[in-house]
C-alpha cells in the first residue's frame, strides 16, 4: 500500500454502548445532556411487535415525553413532518431514534425541521442545471440525538440524511453535522429483535461497501485500518447471522458499519471515486426509493454483478484491488480478468445469503428502469459534480444489462 499522507481527519464526540444490557446506560446519557423530555421516533414494528419501547419507557420513566411510531420505509416526508409535529407538541428536548437506516435518518431530519425556519425545499441539496450540486448550510442549533440500533447501518452516526418526497425525481437530501448522535447503542437484545430478513439485507449492504472501499488507489494510514477491519468483520459475520439467538455477528456488523463511517471521517469517501461503486450506489438509491418492497441490500446485490461486468474496465486497477482483497485476483495476473472474477465472487457471496443477483429477481417492472435512471442522476454522494448527466446513454445501457 502506498499511503496517502495528505489527508484531513475529523473526530466527533460520541459515546457508544455495546452488548448485554447496554441500554441500562440510557438514563445516564439523558442526565449528561440535562434532558427531561426525550422523544422516541420509530416504526410500528418496533413499537408494537418488540418490547423495546416498553423497555425504554421503564428505564426513563417521566423523562420520556412521547413516541411517534409511524415512520415508514425510506422515511416519507409526510411521516417525518408528523414526527416533527408530535415532538414539538411534546416539547421534546432530546430525540431517540430506534431502528435501522430509515428511522435513524428520519430522526436527523426531524431535528432539522424542528430547528430551521426555511421551507423544506430550501433546506435540501440543490441540483442546478449543468452545475455541481449544492448542499445548504443549516446553522440553527439542533436537539441532541441518541440512536438505538436494531440492525447494522451506516446511518448510525452520520450527518447526511435522505427522505422520500412526493413528486420529486430524486430523494430529498439533508446534511447537517449538528445532527450526528451524541450516543449510539448496540444493545444485544435490541439487535436480536430484528428479523433475519432485515439482518440479511443489512449484512449484504455492509459487505458490499466493504468490498467497494477496497478499490481505492491510495489510503491514509487511518483509512486502511478502518477498511481492512470492516471487511474482516463483515466476512466473518456473514456465515453466522442465521443464528437468531447470537447477537455477536450482529454487533460485529454494527462495528463494521461504524468503521466504514469512521473511514469517511478519516479522509476516505463512500465509493472512493471508482465507477462501479458510484453507479451501483446511485442506481440502488433510486431503485429502493421508487419500489417500496426493495431494500438497499437487495438493490446492491442485484445490481453489482452486472455493473461490475459493464463498468469494471473503466477502473481496472480498482477492480483488481477489490479482487485481491477478497482473494479472487492476484498480482501478475491479467488485469482484464479481474471484473469477471470479482463479479462471479460477489454473485456467489450474495447467493449464499439468499440475496438477488439480477434486477429480474426483485419483482419490479422493467419499464420502471427509465425512471430509476432519471432518479439516479441526482445523487450527491455518488455524483456531486454531475458527471452522470453526460453519461446518460451509457448508464441506461448498464442499467438494462443488470436485468
Amino acid at each position: 500500500m502506498s499511503y496517502r499522507t495528505d489527508f484531513r481527519a475529523v473526530g466527533y464526540p460520541l459515546r457508544l454502548y455495546s452488548g448485554k444490557d447496554a441500554l441500562s446506560n440510557l438514563p445516564a446519557e439523558l442526565k449528561r445532556r440535562n434532558a427531561k423530555r426525550a422523544f422516541i421516533v420509530c416504526g410500528r414494528t418496533v413499537s408494537r411487535k418488540t418490547p423495546l419501547v416498553s423497555r425504554i419507557r421503564d428505564l426513563l420513566g417521566a423523562s420520556l415525553a412521547g413516541v411517534y411510531d409511524e415512520m415508514a420505509k425510506e422515511s416519507p416526508l409526510s411521516a417525518v413532518i408528523g414526527a416533527r409535529d408530535a415532538a414539538r407538541a411534546a416539547d421534546a428536548d432530546l430525540l431517540i431514534g430506534i431502528g435501522a437506516g430509515s428511522v435513524i435518518q428520519a430522526t436527523r431530519v426531524v431535528a432539522i425541521l424542528l430547528a430551521e425556519k426555511d421551507p423544506v425545499e430550501k433546506l435540501i441539496t440543490q441540483y442546478p442545471e449543468n452545475a455541481p450540486a449544492v448542499s445548504p448550510k443549516l446553522l440553527a442549533p439542533k436537539l441532541p440525538i441518541i440512536n438505538v440500533l436494531t440492525s447494522a447501518t451506516s446511518a448510525q452516526n452520520r450527518a447526511g440524511s435522505a427522505v422520500k418526497g412526493e413528486g420529486l425525481d430524486h430523494r430529498m437530501e439533508f446534511f447537517d453535522p449538528k445532527t450526528r448522535p451524541v450516543a449510539v447503542f448496540w444493545d444485544s437484545d435490541a439487535l436480536l429483535t430484528a428479523p433475519l430478513s432485515l439482518v440479511r439485507t443489512s449484512a449484504a449492504s455492509v459487505y458490499w461497501r466493504s468490498v467497494m472501499n477496497m478499490g481505492a488507489e491510495t489510503m491514509s494510514p487511518l483509512v486502511e485500518g478502518d477498511r481492512l477491519q470492516a471487511l474482516r468483520l463483515a466476512e466473518g459475520a456473514l456465515p453466522r447471522i442465521a443464528d437468531t439467538s447470537d447477537p455477536a455477528p450482529r454487533i460485529e456488523l454494527c462495528a463494521a458499519a461504524f468503521l466504514q463511517n469512521r473511514d469517511a471521517d478519516d479522509g476516505g469517501t463512500i465509493t472512493e471515486k471508482h465507477w462501479v461503486g458510484r453507479v451501483v450506489y446511485a442506481f440502488a438509491a433510486a431503485l429502493f426509493n421508487q419500489h417500496e418492497h426493495v431494500t438497499q441490500g437487495q438493490a446492491n446485490s442485484a445490481l453489482t454483478p452486472g455493473v461490475m461486468r459493464k463498468l469494471g474496465a473503466r477502473d481496472p486497477e480498482a477492480v483488481c484491488r477489490m479482487g485481491k482483497a477478497i482473494g479472487v485476483w492476484h498480482a501478475g495476473e491479467p488485469v482484464e480478468r479481474a471484473p469477471e472474477r470479482v463479479a462471479a465472487a460477489l454473485t456467489r457471496k450474495f447467493e449464499s445469503l439468499g440475496m438477488p443477483v439480477r434486477l429480474a429477481h426483485l419483482d419490479v417492472p422493467r419499464e420502471s428502469l427509465s425512471k430509476v435512471l432519471e432518479h439516479s442522476l441526482k445523487n450527491f454522494n455518488a455524483d456531486p459534480k454531475r458527471e452522470f448527466v453526460r453519461e446518460r446513454e451509457m448508464l441506461s445501457e448498464v442499467l438494462q444489462s443488470t436485468w
